[in-house]
C-alpha cells in the first residue's frame, strides 16, 4: 500500500470506530464548534494539539507554524485569532512551544536554510533581546531549551499587542497563557505568563490611550 492510501484506509477506519461509538458522533460534530481555546503552535508533527492535551475535535481552535510565532504582519495568523476571538468567543489562547524545535535551533546557527531564513529572523530577535542570559549558557541544548522559552514568552507579549485581543480584554475575560511541551516526556510546562489585561503593556502598544 503506497503510504497516501494509508492515510484513506486510515480515515476509514476513524470514522468507522468513532459511529460505531456513537452513531451520531458526525452528525453532531457537523453541527457547528465552540471551542474554549485557541492553540498557537509549531507546524512540527509531533506536537498535535487534541492528542497532547487528551481533548476532542471541536474542543480546540488550532493555528500552527513555525516555531510558533506571532507576527503583526501574518494575515493568515492575525485573521485566525480575530475569527477565535471575536466569532468563537474563546475564553482561552495558548502560545505552545516545544522543547528540540527545530525552527529554534536553526535560528541559533549563522547557516541559510532558504526561503524560511526570512520567517526564522523572528526568533533571531528573540535571541538578540535576551543575548546575554543566553550565551552564559554553554550547552548548545539547554540554550536552546532557553530560548524555546523565551520565544513563547514574546509571542504572547506580541498576541497582548494585538488590537483584537485588547478590544476583548475591555468587555470579557480572555487569557492568553504560555506553554512548552516536552518531547522526551510528554509534558507540558506552563511558563506562567498569564497575560488578561493591559497591564503590563507599555503605553505605546495600547489602543485604549
Amino acid at each position: 500500500m503506497d503510504s497516501y492510501e494509508r492515510l484513506i484506509d486510515g480515515n476509514r477506519k476513524f470514522a468507522m470506530g468513532k459511529k460505531m461509538d456513537d452513531p451520531e458522533y458526525f452528525k453532531k460534530l457537523s453541527l457547528g464548534q465552540t471551542p474554549e481555546y485557541l492553540w498557537i503552535g509549531c507546524s512540527d508533527s509531533r506536537v498535535p494539539a487534541n492528542e497532547i492535551t487528551n481533548t476532542k475535535s471541536g474542543e480546540i481552535f488550532v493555528h500552527r507554524n513555525i516555531a510558533n510565532v506571532v507576527v503583526h504582519t501574518d494575515f493568515n495568523l492575525l485573521s485566525v485569532v480575530e475569527y477565535a476571538v471575536e466569532v468563537l468567543k474563546v475564553k482561552h489562547i495558548i502560545v505552545c512551544g516545544h522543547y528540540g524545535c527545530g525552527g529554534v535551533r536553526a535560528s541559533m546557527t549563522n547557516n541559510t536554510h532558504g526561503f524560511v531564513d526570512n520567517w526564522l529572523r523572528n526568533i533571531k530577535e528573540v535571541y538578540s533581546k535576551y543575548k546575554v542570559e543566553l550565551e552564559a549558557i554553554s550547552d548548545f541544548d539547554k540554550r536552546a531549551d532557553r530560548l524555546t522559552e523565551l520565544n513563547v514568552i514574546e509571542q504572547v507579549k506580541n498576541l497582548a499587542k494585538t488590537k483584537t485581543i485588547q478590544d476583548a480584554w475591555k468587555t470579557r475575560k480572555l487569557q492568553v497563557h504560555g506553554w512548552v511541551y516536552g518531547l522526551n516526556s510528554g509534558l507540558i510546562k506552563d511558563l506562567k505568563v498569564l497575560h488578561d489585561d493591559m497591564g503590563d503593556l507599555e503605553p505605546i502598544f495600547r489602543y485604549d490611550i
